[in-house]
């Protein structure tokens, strides 16, 4: 019997790879109130459009929706769709910042995980894909699994 290893993995964004070129890759802790954290522990994360956004020297996630449980706590009232703050060493936002700023990138998240106990959001510095660009990924892919298949025969 194979040994269960845990899935750290809440939720990811499958759209990241098809839209975006991904380029450098970056970890990012994440502010977050009680009962967000609950609704994630549940699974309840949708990062389809959403996106970082550099303001005043700081980061913010934008968009992503957390989906609040029925039995959250009745003397707050859940956003789901809140502006949440993103927690990185200064080095790390000059260098989105200057990515960002100059060079013109987009800062897209990939996924959201579980890291010791706490919420990690993954992201990465992206540029945005053509549509031929998107033709020209979809007709590597076929031509890689039809190698493969030719191969395996």
């Amino acid at each position: 019997m194979k040994p269960k290893t845990p899935n750290n993995s809440i939720g990811i964004n499958k759209k990241a790879r098809f839209d975006y070129f991904l380029e450098e890759r970056f970890e990012a802790g994440i502010v977050l109130e009680g009962w967000e954290v609950k609704s994630l522990r549940a699974g309840r994360l949708q990062l389809r459009d959403t996106y970082v956004l550099m303001k005043e020297g700081e980061a913010w996630l934008l968009n992503a929706v957390i989906t609040p449980l029925v039995d959250a706590s009745s003397h707050i009232n859940p956003e789901s769709q809140r502006t949440r703050k993103l927690l990185l060493h200064r080095s790390e936002l000059n260098k989105l910042i200057g990515g960002v700023e100059r060079k013109g990138y987009a800062l897209i998240p990939t996924g959201m995980y579980w890291k010791n106990g706490r919420v990690k959001l993954g992201f990465a510095l992206a540029k945005g894909k053509k549509d031929y660009d998107k033709r020209e990924t979809e007709k590597d892919r076929d031509w890689q699994r039809e190698k493969e298949r030719l191969f395996k025969h």
